[in-house]
């Protein structure tokens, strides 16, 4: 693919990204979006990586992507670990809300316990995150060195930055600029910042034997 198609994948790509982020306080369905961006924004990295001949670009945002994924999928499988094994601890009608809401009530230590949980997960979460950050920062380095647009280096801080401080939630917040500013840099790319693939000179014919 040439300049124009990756430029606008990847700035396609990271918008979608940031509406999918704000469609999970809506619609659950519409963090689908997140995928679909994830994907072109890949793809967009891939092209920019073999353009510059710089893998690094493709190579560690792939990583960080597939970082964030494991560890949302062992947040997830923590804690619902742990909510069954609270509940089958547990011997009342789950039928009966009433029965439920006196349970907890008398037993505050069910609570505690679940909310130790859903902590421990989100620790788990917060470790893959920050790695995940550390991964997709440098791809976004290469790619803003290479590139010559700063705003990529400026959004790979912000994503490290947001990562850290996800911790306490904001950080969401500040890693959702940080995806506005990549679609930015991406529609901001000049084709004069794109180095043209190498030609490789023909061999020379080889000598002819002497007649």
């Amino acid at each position: 693919m040439g300049l124009e198609s990756n430029k606008t994948l990847g700035g396609i790509g990271a918008i979608l990204m940031a509406i999918g982020f704000l469609g999970f306080f809506g619609s659950a369905y519409v963090g689908f979006l997140v995928l679909v961006g994830a994907i072109l924004v890949l793809i967009a990295l891939k092209g920019f990586a073999d353009q510059y001949q710089e893998g690094g670009i493709f190579n560690n945002a792939l990583y960080g992507f597939i970082t964030v994924i494991i560890g949302a999928v062992a947040t997830a499988a923590i804690f619902i670990v742990l909510v069954l094994q609270m509940l089958a601890t547990i011997e009342i009608y789950w039928t009966n809300p009433i029965a439920v809401q006196q349970y907890f009530m008398d037993n505050l230590n069910a609570i505690w316990s679940l909310a130790a949980g859903a902590i421990a997960a989100w620790v788990v979460f917060f470790i893959f995150m920050v790695a995940s950050a550390v991964l997709v920062r440098k791809s976004l380095n290469s790619l803003s060195e290479k590139s010559g647009e700063k705003i990529f280096g400026t959004a790979g801080l912000l994503w490290l930055i947001g990562a850290v401080l996800s911790i306490i939630l904001i950080g969401f917040i500040v890693v959702w600029i940080s995806w506005i500013l990549i679609a930015v840099g991406f529609f901001s790319i000049k084709a004069a910042s794109v180095q043209p693939m190498p030609v490789q000179p023909a061999p020379p014919p080889p000598p002819q034997p002497p007649q």
